[in-house]
């Protein structure tokens, strides 16, 4: 086995990714969930959903979102605040199907949205057909809403999101060592942003230059990780 060069664990220098309404990467893919959030209040229901894969844009969304509209993030459990706060101001619920709900008070949130006007967002990773609900007048409230679909990410977004990853970090790449990468990596954002993170550190912790070597040794590095799960 090849021995790496020494490592030295580099100070953790904070980052602010950015993540306004201007700093959204444009594509076919994210089009129809763009134009919902921009076309705020001016909704075709008071109920939308995002739906995508993991780390495909929703929390970006999400959050240009509740700013604009001036939302508050609830979750929407047993005994929670969640249907009175949707009752008073438009609001936010995150990751509906890895979060968990109860159906009465995700029921409840729903009508006093539509009783109110006020109007509720949220993401998924899977479509809330597929989520456990047993509550007839929950699944009928969902089958209403508007649900907009975000899917994988083709080679230009995942090129202008790793450009965009690397900036926020205060790095710029030559753009034939991102095209490099995005041939060889695994087709989602969740993965971008794990190979940024990884180059950086091995860069700053070896005190070189950004590289197709280190690229390389990353991608087979997050290859290996993978196969052994």
């Amino acid at each position: 086995m090849t021995k790496r060069p020494f490592e030295q664990i580099p100070l953790a220098f904070g980052h602010d990714p950015a993540t306004g309404r201007e700093d959204l990467l444009v594509s076919d893919r994210l089009s129809a969930a763009i134009a919902v959030v921009d076309h705020w209040p001016d909704w075709p229901s008071p109920v939308v959903i995002i739906a995508g894969p993991v780390g495909s844009g929703k929390s970006h969304l999400a959050s240009i979102w509740k700013e604009r509209a001036g939302a508050e993030t609830i979750h929407p459990l047993a005994g929670s605040d969640a249907a009175l706060i949707a009752a008073e101001k438009p609001v936010l619920f995150e990751d509906a199907d890895r979060s968990g709900f109860d159906d009465t008070t995700l029921f409840h949130v729903i009508n006093n949205v539509r009783q109110h006007g006020t109007g509720l967002l949220m993401t998924t990773r899977l479509w809330p057909m597929s989520w456990p609900v047993t509550l007839p007048d929950l699944r009928s409230r969902l089958k209403a809403a508007t649900i907009v679909e975000i899917g994988e990410p083709d080679d230009e977004l995942l090129t202008q999101v790793l450009i965009k990853l690397f900036a926020d970090r205060q790095l710029f790449v030559d753009e034939r060592l991102v095209g490099y990468i995005v041939q060889r990596m695994e087709r989602s954002l969740e993965a971008a942003q794990t190979i940024v993170e990884r180059i950086d550190h091995l860069a700053l912790s070896r005190g070189t230059k950004l590289s197709r070597a280190l690229a390389s040794e990353v991608l087979e590095e997050l290859g290996n990780r993978r196969r052994s799960d």
